[in-house]
């Protein structure tokens, strides 16, 4: 029988450096239309994955290589998710990969606002991968912030993982809310009008351009939880 350590043990032999599975269920409270039995009816669990960003362009005083890594990752996360589907596919098990950024369809343009179909990071805290943390991210306890998050929605019922009950921000930090430039944080969510022109700046040259990452870079957990 296929089970939760079995699909475990192919994502984290295609390179995946997490892995957690959530059951449909905790979903419930996701907003309509974007809960995963919106996105594939017959969905009975998420199983969610994260690779390791690569740490030191995060500190580079160019926001070039800190971009240039970014979109690397995203695109090797989807198409290592696209690989851990056709291989639960060979299995007999029907899996749909969910894009670890573009594209979505939700979007408010008098608001600057988008909603993917799917919100990996909650989707990583109900799979047992982390917490949220105050900048909006999910923190993993051995990685921090630094991780890239993808997930496949499969057709069978796999037992879930534990929430992470560890502590993310301690109450009384709130360096990213003070440190944005935008003023964009409250502590619980992102004002993504104010957040946009700076996260991704649209140079003359129309490249796209992560300019700003401070409410990652200058968390005191960014690259793991300190005891």
């Amino acid at each position: 029988m296929f089970n939760s350590e079995r699909v475990k043990e192919i994502v984290k032999s295609l390179g995946f450096d997490l892995c957690g599975i959530s059951p449909v269920k905790r979903f419930n409270k996701a907003p309509k239309g974007f809960r995963p039995n919106d996105i594939y009816t017959d969905c009975r669990s998420v199983v969610v994955f994260a690779k390791r960003l690569l740490i030191e362009p995060l500190f580079a005083s160019n926001c070039v290589p800190y971009t240039y890594v970014s979109n690397i990752m995203t695109q090797e996360v989807d198409r290592l998710g696209i690989e851990v589907s056709l291989r639960l596919e060979r299995q007999g098990i029907r899996a749909v990969p969910i894009p670890s950024s573009d594209p979505y369809e939700h979007w408010e343009p008098e608001r600057l606002y988008g909603r993917a179909i799917l919100s990996l990071r909650h989707a990583g805290y109900l799979a047992g991968l982390g917490v949220l943390g105050k900048n909006t991210l999910l923190m993993n306890k051995d990685y921090g912030n630094m991780i890239e998050i993808g997930a496949v929605l499969v057709d069978i019922e796999l037992d879930g993982d534990h929430i992470a009950t560890h502590e993310g921000c301690p109450s009384d930090c709130q360096i990213c809310i003070d440190s944005c430039p935008q003023r964009a944080l409250d502590g619980k969510t992102v004002n993504q009008q104010l957040c946009r022109p700076l996260s991704t700046y649209r140079t003359e040259k129309d490249y796209i351009l992560y300019k700003c990452n401070l409410c990652r870079r200058l968390c005191p957990n960014c690259l793991g939880i300190k005891v």
